[in-house]
């Protein structure tokens, strides 16, 4: 293959798509599959690296070669360490802290939408229409990826992400998604799960950190308070219709969205937890909250038939609620899911 960025972009992309289709998959049992999978990208990418890295540093840079240079540095990392362990726990959690390292791979990307369409492409749900692009637009306002922390450290918890559509404009108050990660993971790369969407659909989407390394499931007020500020500043930036909030979350986030959806919090009456728990709660809360959950069927730290039980509990709680089981899934997030969870967000039903 000759070497160039258009064709960088693309092997990028596609290494990334490689990881995403991989963690969709990833269990315990299936670890070692998948890092074979990811391996047979190494050539390539090492490939696109030495041409990126073989450029004359005394000559004008070409628009994006050192973003696609960190993107595959990143990759390259993430393949490398993932399922690294001695047991299959070890090699679990090896694979999370991978998984994180693609994420900042995209996020290097995510810069060059205007300017390569492979990497525009990936950033879109298939088939969406052409969006007005960065570097493209006319208006004084800004739009775009956004992180905001107590401090300067990308990896401080406690702060936020937020994603404001390059189609936006304030004349029209737009739809909000609250999407909360799971444990030991972050807003910054939970965002990454529902960006596409974002930016395909046109809406704002907002992604906070927990104070600690998990939700305060126990302690609702301790994350809720913090993030109720953070959503008053998104409120003061962004026309917010807060008819339209739909309030989702992957593991302890989603046990945690339940949490806060059922707290006395009106702001919140559709909630789509994804391979959640039930949490300990006031079930008279549960009345007229509208409640999705996606669970894998093959869920090995949440078993479904918990799942099964809990929702059965919330509709004699007066819920309006409906279960979507998947057949293949494990205890990871299903990107297909956000389809379904949106259409029934958008028209209270999902057929």
């Amino acid at each position: 293959m000759t070497m160039n960025l258009e064709n960088i972009s693309a092997i990028l992309v596609n290494a990334l798509i490689a990881f995403e289709e991989g963690l969709r998959k990833l269990n315990p049992l299936a670890i070692s599959d998948i890092r074979d999978e990811l391996t047979a990208h190494v050539p390539t990418l090492d490939a696109a690296r030495a041409f990126l890295s073989a450029a004359d540093q005394n000559a004008p840079q070409e628009n994006g070669r050192q973003e696609f240079l960190r993107a595959c540095d990143f990759i390259l990392i993430a393949i490398r360490n993932f399922a690294n362990g001695e047991d299959l726990q070890a090699a679990y959690i090896s694979a999370l802290r991978a998984a994180r390292k693609s994420c900042r791979a995209q996020e290097a990307l995510f810069p060059l939408c205007g300017v390569f369409p492979a990497v525009n492409r990936y950033f879109l749900e298939p088939g969406a229409a052409s969006i007005l692009l960065p570097g493209k637009k006319t208006q004084s306002y800004k739009t775009g990826l956004f992180h905001f922390g107590v401090n300067q450290n990308p990896h401080a918890r406690g702060g936020y992400s937020l994603y404001i559509p390059e189609i936006y404009t304030p004349e029209r108050a737009w739809p909000l998604v609250v999407a909360l990660h799971g444990g030991y993971s972050h807003g910054r790369d939970f965002i990454w799960s529902w960006l596409r969407e974002a930016r395909s659909r046109g809406f704002v989407l907002f992604a906070p950190t927990s104070q600690a390394m998990t939700w305060s499931i126990a302690n609702v007020e301790v994350d809720h308070e913090p993030l109720n500020r953070h959503l008053e500043q998104v409120y003061s930036r962004v026309h917010i219709d807060r008819s339209r909030i739909l309030l989702t979350g992957m593991s302890d986030g989603g046990t945690f969205a339940l949490a806060m959806g059922m707290s006395g919090n009106m702001s919140y009456q559709a909630i789509a937890p994804v391979s959640g728990a039930l949490p300990p709660l006031d079930m008279r809360q549960a009345r007229g909250k509208r409640i999705l959950w996606v669970h894998g069927a093959q869920d090995w730290i949440f078993p479904v038939s918990w799942t099964v039980q809990a929702c059965q509990n919330l509709q004699q709680s007066g819920a309006d609620i409906k279960l979507r089981v998947i057949e293949d899934l494990s205890h990871t997030y299903p990107r297909e899911a956000n389809d379904t969870i949106l259409r029934w967000f958008e028209m209270d039903s999902i057929g």
